[in-house]
């Protein structure tokens, strides 16, 4: 896709965003400001952990993000893909773009979870409807390795997931 292409797209799609977002007060766009404290001190870090997963199984999409981080770069701790998969499923099954980046790339790569091109591709293009820029070059590198079936099976499924959107604002409206 063209830089101009990209961009009319990204303009396209912010257009909507007000519009989406009107309904019963779901944003598309989740501010990313940090939540949990895992880069304190190896003695205050088990606390730490426990806060962090306690506000991300409560919800909190941005604690969720940061522990699918913390165990997916492996700076503080050994690596653990099955937890980082976990946590970065859970915020970007809520629209957490950068969750959703994440995950697309694990799926590209296959970290954690055996390769797929269509699902990396469809997480990333979720991911740049919720405004993480980055995933619109990440998923045209990933649309380089698909062939024309896996375009449209991607294709498919991204038109679904738009029209039972669309479907579910306009239903929050009445």
């Amino acid at each position: 896709m063209t830089c101009t292409g990209r961009s009319l797209t990204l303009g396209c799609l912010l257009l909507l965003t007000p519009l989406l977002g009107m309904a019963g007060g779901n944003s598309l766009l989740i501010p990313a400001t940090s939540r949990c404290a895992l880069n304190t001190v190896p003695e205050a870090m088990n606390e730490a952990l426990r806060a962090c997963e306690h506000a991300a199984s409560q919800g909190d999409l941005q604690a969720a993000y940061e522990l699918g981080d913390y165990y997916y770069n492996g700076r503080r701790a050994p690596r653990d893909l099955a937890k980082a998969l976990h946590w970065f499923e859970q915020a970007s099954l809520k629209g957490h773009a950068l969750a959703q980046h994440r995950l697309g790339v694990m799926f590209f790569r296959g970290e954690g979870v055996p390769a797929n091109n269509v699902q990396a591709y469809v997480v990333l293009k979720m991911s740049a409807v919720n405004g993480e820029e980055e995933a619109l070059d990440t998923a045209d590198r990933v649309s380089a390795q698909m062939g024309r079936e896996e375009h449209e099976i991607a294709t498919q499924v991204l038109g679904q997931i738009f029209r039972d959107y669309l479907m579910e604002l306009q239903t929050a409206g009445e």
